[in-house]
């Protein structure tokens, strides 16, 4: 075993883990608004939640298929369309290019190995190393998922249930064993 194998196996293993608190955090903002707020724009150049969702499905499905092999935006992905909201299938089917969009990721990420981390790959012809791929995909996850945090409490206001440590709480949260946490 080399000595970067044990740093490229953290790399991956930390790089999915956040992957998976982003959407859970996105989820969970997402569980607290209605059909409404779901697809409700705060201004004309704004983005719903809804589009954000459908974005964000249709970008990582777009990166990670054939991730290592092909460029990552691929010929049939229509982003522009990403920007629209659907005509029918309603929150469903948006969840559906969501869900889709991470589980193209999760398999890939299962597919990985250290080594893979310096293998170049491509976006938009762009050469890059893989994990610089997965630095610029995270950084673009991180950045739409807040968002859709951002617009969730907007809407939910003061029926908004905290993702974290609730404000004025931070000793109590501080002082809890951590078996509360």
């Amino acid at each position: 075993m080399s000595a970067a194998e044990p740093l490229g196996k953290i790399v991956l293993e930390d790089t999915e883990l956040t992957f998976r608190k982003q959407r859970e955090l996105a989820e969970r903002a997402m569980a607290q608004v209605d059909d409404e707020q779901f697809f409700r724009t705060i201004d004309a150049e704004s983005n719903s939640i809804a589009i954000i969702a459908k974005h964000i499905g249709g970008n990582l499905r777009s990166r990670w298929t054939d991730f290592l092999t092909t460029d990552g935006e691929k010929p049939d992905r229509d982003r522009d369309g990403e920007f629209i909201a659907p005509d029918s299938g309603g929150r469903g089917r948006v969840m559906e290019v969501w869900n889709d969009g991470w589980a193209v990721l999760f398999s890939t990420f299962a597919t990985l190995r250290a080594e893979d981390l310096t293998a170049t790959v491509r976006i938009r012809s762009e050469a890059m190393t893989a994990v610089a791929a997965m630095h610029r995909a995270m950084a673009h996850v991180a950045q739409h998922v807040g968002q859709i945090v951002l617009l969730a409490k907007h809407y939910r206001s003061s029926d908004w249930k905290t993702l974290s440590i609730p404000r004025g709480q931070s000793s109590q949260w501080l002082s809890a064993p951590p078996s509360h946490r």
